[in-house]
């Protein structure tokens, strides 16, 4: 197993890291346009081995050569969000590196399954989707993971509780639209709504939405990646594993829950041919005009992509 990882920065270079200590391929590629970044940043996990007792070999590069042959692929090059920007804002400067990188990728390994996680995250996964030609379940969003992880983290701060215990799921796009799904929140099969009321669940809601934007102006010249990075190698390694893992992703849609055309975040399932499976749960009306206006939002960014 090879894996690749495009952009040495704090996101893909935590993604690598956590890749080699958990040992899911016996390669792991850190790309970066950056000269010495990703060979530097590469040699040191590389020599973290004898430590955390991995053989997984490390190669820092800036050539895609090196990714030749690669089964999965994580893109997470990009600038970064800064205070005051949104996630639309980043998206003309951030399609035209993900176009190139897809590019790249897609020369070198065209049977690899594609993870995107740089932002706006639905419009780039699209943007990954429509240049490489590969089929939709091998390109992949990572969001829905990551949306829900800050969710069930709010809920567990507020009760006192275990994160493990607190089940939840949140759909949409990744950004102010989402829709964490409260009916569906759970504390150890105990619904949400008998330990909070309505009030306090609105609050974690809306803390949720703004859970990117929240660490962004507390970091000041960065974004998140501790929490992004955890998101997508859950995604890598139920597709290494096989795990048959159903968890959000986005993924793109052609009629399910009556979306089309667009990538939403949406439960899947997740295994060695990438999402081989798009869940739909039973949505009440508003639930799902919430998530019509979601994939709308997105839709309408992807219509200003000049691809």
């Amino acid at each position: 197993m090879k894996i690749t990882v495009i952009g040495a920065g704090n996101v893909g270079a935590t993604v690598a890291q956590r890749i080699v200590d958990k040992e899911l391929a016996n390669e792991v590629v850190l790309v970066d346009i950056v000269e010495g970044l990703p060979q530097g940043k590469g040699l040191d996990m590389y020599e973290s081995a004898p430590i955390e007792g991995t053989d997984t070999q490390v190669v820092g590069s800036n050539n895609y050569a090196d990714t030749s042959g690669s089964q999965v692929v994580v893109i997470t090059a990009g600038i970064a969000r800064k205070p005051g920007m949104t996630r639309e804002q980043l998206q003309e400067t951030n399609a035209g590196i993900v176009k190139g990188v897809t590019e790249s990728v897609v020369a070198h390994s065209p049977q690899a399954i594609l993870i995107v996680v740089s932002n706006p995250l639905d419009v780039m996964t699209y943007v990954a989707y429509k240049t490489s030609g590969f089929e939709k379940h091998r390109v992949i969003g990572m969001a829905g993971i990551l949306d829900t992880a800050r969710y069930r983290t709010f809920i567990a701060m507020e009760l006192g509780v275990s994160v493990e215990d607190v089940q939840a799921l949140v759909l949409g796009g990744h950004g102010d639209s989402m829709v964490p799904l409260v009916r569906y929140t759970t504390i150890a099969g105990v619904p949400l709504s008998e330990f909070l009321d309505q009030p306090t669940i609105d609050k974690l809601v809306k803390r949720t939405r703004d859970g990117g934007i929240e660490i962004v102006n507390f970091l000041k010249t960065g974004s998140a990646y501790y929490a992004p990075s955890a998101a997508a190698v859950e995604m890598v390694e139920a597709i290494v594993k096989d795990k048959k893992r159903i968890l959000p992703c986005a993924a793109y849609l052609q009629g399910e829950y009556g979306i089309r055309d667009t990538y939403i975040g949406v439960p899947v399932k997740l295994g060695k041919k990438g999402i081989e499976q798009i869940v739909e749960v039973t949505l009440t009306a508003e639930e799902k005009a919430a998530l019509t206006t979601s994939a709308e939002e997105v839709k309408s960014n992807i219509a200003k992509l000049k691809l």
